[in-house]
């Protein structure tokens, strides 16, 4: 097919005249039966590649994404021209997936999405084999590279597939984000007679902007004055989830209109949020990294980012959301330069810790090759077994895999991993040197902060595409650079803010009469945490009584005017009298009795001590009490206790209560810590 007699299929089935040269270059190898690998800036018109060839061929396109909302957005997008689409994700129930399964297999689909997870399915191996397949594309192909700034090790399980296809079955991987080393590993591990298509990467539309701050503080008082003047609607990134609520309740607290979104929501709520996005329902979206990957929408007209990102490539991909119909668009990046007494400046510590976490320590991996030594465990079994995070076990699981150490097996319906006999030495060289990259790129983004020169010069320039040496779109060449100069009022508004904002604990259940909670602050974010410390870990005495002030303020904007029986009080483990002087405290000023009678039944071990919710649940099982339960049949209590980590002690104690006929339970504590695995 020549390039005249595709554009006129192409204005059939998608409504375009004509193709980009690089478009069409790329669909002609593949049409050739190629190789390629595609990289092009966001926006370009990477999916276009693929969509209309698959069209063409007369079997099945297999497109592997690890973006669910790119796929439900491109699938509805074939539907609505007359394409058979579908995916196959997490957000569907097993029958769904099965279902689309066998629509690909009988030849009913040209296209089918999939999640690269998904692979680890038996269903799925067995029904590649019967597929009638005309294309294999790996979308986001940075993902597949240990290299990549988002690797991710499900991926690897493609090559494996794309390894077993005959030559001349075309493949195509796209990204907008390769370094060189990226690009050479992708075509290593694509191998065959690949073709590299390399465009330009530099968006001249782009304004970018960085604002050195010397506190948390003053980001939160430059966005109050500044975010309702800027132009449209965008994103405000944040590192963690905490933050993503905190900015969310402090524009809430100025009227400004804007939601949180982070991989903690379920997935109603985050297709809710997105299309909200979409029709701009808000003014920004605060989010983790976890939004904006698959969202097509054109005019995003600024991001903000509160946190430096890991590295110029996590940083250009991110920004490439905004701005894609060329009209300019603002990029404003934060940075705490204010150093600590070891001299490491503040916002360089997240991703630093995220790269100090990404990879456990040898002696996490060798706890869990110990454990499937002495036989084949699940997932959950290894986290009991190691008293691991999950996301460390699936970072060691994958690498063990890899080396040929453990395998995966399959008893019934349940999935183990089991060690290989006579397997090899676990080799760490690889580990070593990636975790030098990451600092390398570390080292790169503090540089972007620190320019004197053009930073979109410098951001193209980091990803390998040299060919434009004139850019003049920032606050070091044309732009005037933004200050940070808040006014008294805005100063006044935040102290009134922190004075008012309270995390909610959410732990109710169906099976428990416990009700959603509050905390007073949250532990890492305020001098809550170091006045809990103090007095906990330094021989500090009671509970200093501001934070008495500041939990009775938490206290009646989460329950008002409600009337309560009693005040509990959780028993300690480790730190004596403090809460139950606290509770007392509370029980004087709001004129609520107290009682002394929860107990532990049997004696736990401290909550920090264990690292996954399944240890901290199985602590505090069964292990609370209450001496005369019939005193509390139909009563409403407050339950009270100092710091909320993951929850298990008061989620235990509500279902005690509840099967002792308490009629409502009141969680009050006095901080929430940022990393609670509720």
């Amino acid at each position: 097919m020549d390039k005249k007699e595709a554009e006129k299929k192409l204005k059939n089935a998608f409504g375009f005249d004509h193709f980009y040269d690089e478009q069409w270059e790329t669909i002609d190898l593949l049409f050739k039966g190629k190789r390629v690998l595609l990289i092009e800036k966001t926006g370009f018109g990477k999916s276009l590649c693929f969509q209309f060839p698959a069209t063409q061929f007369p079997g099945l396109t297999i497109i592997f994404s690890p973006l669910i909302a790119l796929m439900r957005d491109q699938v509805k997008g074939l539907k609505s021209k007359g394409i058979e689409a579908k995916f196959i994700n997490s957000e569907q129930t097993p029958e769904e997936n099965s279902q689309t399964i066998e629509e690909a297999i009988s030849g009913k689909l040209k296209i089918l999405y999939i999640a690269p997870e998904r692979q680890e399915n038996q269903e799925w191996i067995e029904a590649t084999r019967k597929m009638n397949l005309s294309m294999i594309v790996i979308d986001e192909a940075h993902t597949i590279s240990v290299w990549g700034h988002d690797f991710r090790p499900a991926f690897r399980r493609i090559i494996n597939l794309v390894r077993l296809l005959p030559q001349n079955l075309p493949v195509l991987a796209t990204t907008a984000t390769a370094t060189k080393r990226v690009q050479e590993d992708i075509e290593k591990q694509i191998s065959g007679n690949i073709q590299t298509i390399r465009g330009e990467l530099i968006r001249e539309n782009f304004r970018l902007f960085v604002l050195k701050v010397k506190s948390e503080d003053e980001k939160l008082l430059w966005l109050a004055e500044n975010l309702p003047v800027l132009e449209g609607n965008g994103i405000i990134y944040t590192g963690t989830r905490v933050n993503t609520e905190i900015y969310s309740r402090w524009f809430e607290f100025l009227n400004i209109k804007t939601t949180e979104y982070n991989a903690g929501l379920d997935s109603d709520s985050r297709k809710e949020i997105e299309n909200g996005l979409m029709n701009n329902k808000w003014k920004a979206v605060i989010s983790t990294n976890a939004l904006g990957m698959g969202i097509d929408k054109s005019d995003i007209r600024f991001i903000v980012h509160t946190q430096i990102p890991a590295s110029p490539i996590h940083y250009y991909q991110e920004i490439g959301r905004a701005g894609r119909d060329g009209k300019a668009t603002e990029l404003i990046l934060f940075y705490n330069s204010t150093k600590d007494a070891g001299g490491i400046e503040e916002d360089v510590k997240l991703p630093k810790a995220f790269i100090d976490g990404g990879r456990p320590s040898i002696g996490n991996y060798n706890k869990v090759v110990h454990a499937l030594k002495q036989e084949a465990l699940g997932e959950r079994q290894i986290m009991k077994a190691t008293n691991l995070k999950q996301t460390q076990i699936r970072v060691i699981k994958a690498d063990l895999i890899e080396q040929g150490i453990i395998k995966e097996v399959v008893y019934g319906s349940s999935k183990k991993y089991e060690y290989q006999f006579n397997a090899p030495e676990l080799n760490t060289k690889a580990f070593d040197e990636l975790r030098e990259q990451k600092l390398m790129e570390l080292s790169a983004m503090v540089d972007y902060v620190n320019l004197k020169s053009s930073r979109m010069k410098f951001l193209c320039d980091y990803l390998g595409d040299n060919s434009h040496t004139h850019y003049q779109n920032c606050d070091n060449t044309t732009l005037e650079p933004y200050k940070i100069n808040p006014k008294e009022l805005t100063k006044l508004k935040l102290q009134e803010f922190r004075e008012s904002y309270f995390p909610e604990l959410i732990v109710e259940s169906t099976h428990s009469n416990i009700v959603n909670g509050i905390a007073s602050s949250y532990y890492g974010v305020s001098s809550v945490g170091a006045a809990l410390h103090r007095s906990k870990y330094e021989n500090g005495g009671d509970f200093p009584d501001f934070l008495l002030k500041l939990t009775l303020k938490a206290f009646r904007k989460k329950y008002g005017q409600e009337k309560f029986d009693l005040i509990v009080y959780v028993p300690p483990t480790e730190s004596g009298d403090l809460v139950k002087n606290f509770a007392k405290k509370l029980s004087q000023v709001l004129k609520i009795p107290i009682s002394h009678k929860l107990i532990k039944a049997e004696p736990t071990q401290p909550q920090k001590i264990f690292k996954n919710g399944y240890l901290k649940k199985d602590n505090v099982a069964h292990k609370f009490s209450y001496t005369e339960p019939y005193e509390i049949v139909g009563k409403s209590v407050i339950l009270f206790d100092d710091i909320f980590d993951s929850g298990a002690s008061i989620k235990e104690i509500g279902n005690v209560l509840t099967k002792f006929g308490v009629s409502k339970i009141a969680p009050l504590v006095i901080a929430r810590t940022v990393g609670g695995d509720i």
